[in-house]
C-alpha cells in the first residue's frame, strides 16, 4: 500500500533556505517549500546518468537538482506570465530554456525514451490530464518511475490555461493504475490549517489587488497575525486534517514491466 497522506510534515520539513523561503513559510504562502523539498529528495535518489524528462517544465526550477542525471525539458511554452489577465498571473514567464516545445499529449520521442518523468503542478492546466499520464507512461521505461504533483485546491492562476482546481488522491489511485503503474507514495503537502493559513496571509494582497477593503487598518493586520499564529498551532496538533484539505499530492508510481503486468491481470481475473 503506498504511504497515503503523511500529514503536514512534508511542508514544514527543511527546505531551499533563504530569509525569502523562511518568510514565507511562517506566512503560510509557500506551499511550494515541501513540494521543492519532495521533489529534490526524490530526484536525488535517482541513478546517476538516468535519463529523466521534466513534463511541463515551464522555467526549469527543478534542474538545479538534476546534475547527475541526464536531464531533458519540454513545454509548450505559450504561456507569457500574462496569460489573459485574469486571476493570478506571474507577470513573465522564461521558457527559452525548453528542449522538446510539444503539447504534453503528444511527445515527439519514442516509447521508453526515459528512466524517470517529472511532472510538477501540471495536470491542472491541462484540458485532458488523463491523456497527459497516458503520454508520460508510453515515453517512460518498464520499470521507470513517476513523480507527479499537482494541487488538491487551487486558486485560478496561469489563465486561460487552468482547467481544473485539484485533484485528490483517489484520482491517482485510479488512473495511474489503470495506465499500469505501481502507486508507491501519495504524500499530502500541508493540512486543512495550513490552506487556511495561507489564504489568510494572502488575503492583504487580494484586497489590495482588487483595489477594496482599504484603507487596510492596523486592527486587520494584527488580526490576520493572529489567525496565522492560531492556524500554525492547529496545524501542528491536527495533521491528520490533511485528509480533509491540503495543498497538493506528491505523488511517486512505477511503471509495471510486462510480466508484472501480465501478473496483474492474472490476479484480477
Amino acid at each position: 500500500m503506498p504511504d497515503i497522506a503523511k500529514a503536514s510534515a512534508a511542508n514544514n520539513a527543511a527546505a531551499p533556505g533563504g530569509v525569502r523561503h523562511a518568510i514565507r513559510r511562517w506566512l503560510g504562502t509557500a506551499n511550494f517549500a515541501g513540494r521543492e523539498a519532495w521533489v529534490a529528495e526524490h530526484l536525488a535518489a535517482f541513478t546517476p546518468g538516468a535519463r529523466l524528462l521534466d513534463a511541463g517544465a515551464g522555467e526549469c526550477q527543478f534542474r538545479q537538482y538534476c546534475d547527475h542525471l541526464d536531464y531533458v525539458s519540454q513545454d509548450f511554452s505559450a504561456y507569457d506570465g500574462t496569460g489573459d489577465g485574469s486571476g493570478l498571473q506571474t507577470g513573465s514567464w522564461d521558457t527559452k530554456a525548453i528542449d522538446i516545445v510539444s503539447d504534453i499529449t503528444d511527445i515527439p520521442v519514442d516509447p521508453e525514451s526515459f528512466d524517470a518523468v517529472l511532472c510538477v503542478e501540471v495536470l491542472e492546466h491541462l484540458p485532458d490530464p488523463v491523456a497527459a499520464l497516458r503520454e508520460l507512461a508510453r515515453v517512460l521505461k518498464p520499470g521507470g518511475t513517476l513523480l507527479v504533483t499537482a494541487p488538491f485546491a487551487s486558486l485560478t492562476h496561469f489563465a486561460p490555461y487552468h482547467f481544473y482546481s485539484g485533484f485528490n488522491r483517489y484520482f491517482y489511485q485510479h488512473w495511474l493504475t489503470s495506465l499500469g503503474f505501481e502507486v508507491e507514495e501519495v504524500t499530502a503537502n500541508g493540512n486543512y490549517y495550513d490552506f487556511i493559513g495561507q489564504e489568510l496571509a494572502r488575503s492583504a494582497r487580494m484586497a489590495l489587488r482588487a483595489r477594496r477593503g482599504f484603507p487596510f487598518y492596523l486592527w486587520d493586520a494584527f488580526s490576520l497575525i493572529l489567525a496565522r499564529l492560531s492556524m500554525k498551532r492547529l496545524s501542528r496538533l491536527n495533521p491528520e486534517s490533511s485528509e480533509t484539505l491540503c495543498f497538493s499530492y506528491m505523488v511517486q508510481a512505477k511503471k509495471k514491466r510486462p510480466a508484472e503486468t501480465v501478473m496483474a491481470a492474472g490476479r484480477d481475473g
